[in-house]
């Protein structure tokens, strides 16, 4: 199940851009491929930012990211360049993408993540020994 589907690209941008950037064999018509494999490229990115701070696939996408990946599916489906205002929906997307996986943005009915507790329910650090320490430092002090 993708986050968005044909009909929200065809909402956000209009069925003659969608039939002139997905009709790849010249029918007249949006190839299904074409939309299928945009809406994937779009689902995987929006994934791989929300996956550090999510559980993805999201079971209910909240609209917020629905027009993520339409704005993503849009940039992808232009092969040939996309416009300017859809250079700028893209990079508008990604931008909030990263703000929701440094948790500045919350994704609504998103189910977050939780912590790893230890086993111990404490913290340790290794490492490599101090080089200077006050027996080998020992007459310098």
């Amino acid at each position: 199940m993708s986050y968005a589907s044909q009909q929200d690209l065809v909402e956000r941008a209009g069925e003659a851009e969608i039939n002139e950037v997905a009709d790849r064999d010249g029918n007249g018509a949006p190839d299904p491929d074409v939309i299928e494999a945009a809406l994937f490229t779009a689902d995987e990115r929006i994934n791989s930012y929300l996956a550090v701070r999510y559980r993805t696939p999201l079971a209910l996408p909240a609209p917020v990211v629905i027009g993520w990946a339409v704005s993503i599916a849009r940039y992808f489906l232009h092969r040939d360049g996309a416009p300017d205002h859809v250079v700028r929906d893209y990079r508008d997307a990604i931008a909030e993408l990263k703000e929701a996986a440094g948790g500045r943005l919350a994704v609504p009915d998103a189910e977050g993540l939780s912590p790893t507790p230890s086993s111990s329910g404490s913290t340790s650090a290794t490492g490599t020994p101090p080089a200077f320490t006050r027996d080998n430092l020992e007459g310098w002090l």
